[in-house]
């Protein structure tokens, strides 16, 4: 599961990678962990034509029986997911530089970072949702790739082709499922350090 990534970029350099506009969205660049805020990249909900940076909280409202924020999103077909997921303006993108996973025994582990050889920024799949003033996205997350998979068996990210930005953000649920799937690993790298 991701607990943490790195974003290590202005919002103005976020912006420009993703055909987004950066507003005044105050991001520097640095780690995000949950509970703590960075740029998600939304849609003005016309086709996905025009995107917008917005700071939002890591993390959603649980469910009636939860306790703790949610971060990661893995059951595509559960209720508590599926009406948020079939409405394209409340699916987000959320960029970033790396992200992180651990292996080796219990007092050796070793800290891997993942991140996509030919883009320096890249986005997740993500979801958005705002109850009250909590205004938290979570990640969408999938079957581990063969290059993650070696380092920590599980899940990943899913991470959105650039091509796919607008598909994710604006096209009907079955089309937009049809994107959740494992990054090929050939367009991946990893490093003990992130890039």
């Amino acid at each position: 599961m991701t607990s943490l990534y790195r974003l290590d970029a202005p919002a103005s350099a976020i912006a420009a990678a993703c055909g987004a506009e950066a507003g005044n969205d105050p991001w520097m660049g640095g780690y995000v962990a949950p509970g703590r805020p960075a740029p998600v990249i939304v849609s003005d909900g016309r086709g996905g034509a025009r995107r917008y940076l917005r700071p939002k909280l890591w993390g959603v409202p649980p469910p009636p029986q939860g306790t703790q924020p949610v971060t990661t999103v893995r059951n595509l077909e559960s209720p508590f997911w599926i009406g948020t997921l079939r409405h394209p303006e409340l699916r987000c993108l959320v960029p970033a530089t790396a992200f992180p996973a651990w292996s080796g025994a219990a007092g050796a582990k070793r800290q891997h970072w993942f991140s996509v050889s030919s883009r320096r920024i890249f986005a997740f799949a993500g979801i958005q949702r705002q109850i009250e003033d909590w205004p938290g996205f979570a990640i969408v997350t999938t079957e581990a790739n063969r290059l993650v998979a070696h380092h920590r068996p599980g899940a990943m990210p899913v991470i959105i082709h650039a091509e796919d930005y607008g598909r994710w953000l604006s096209a009907d649920w079955r089309e937009a499922k049809a994107l959740v799937s494992a990054f090929p690993s050939q367009l991946m790298t990893v490093g003990d350090t992130p890039p």
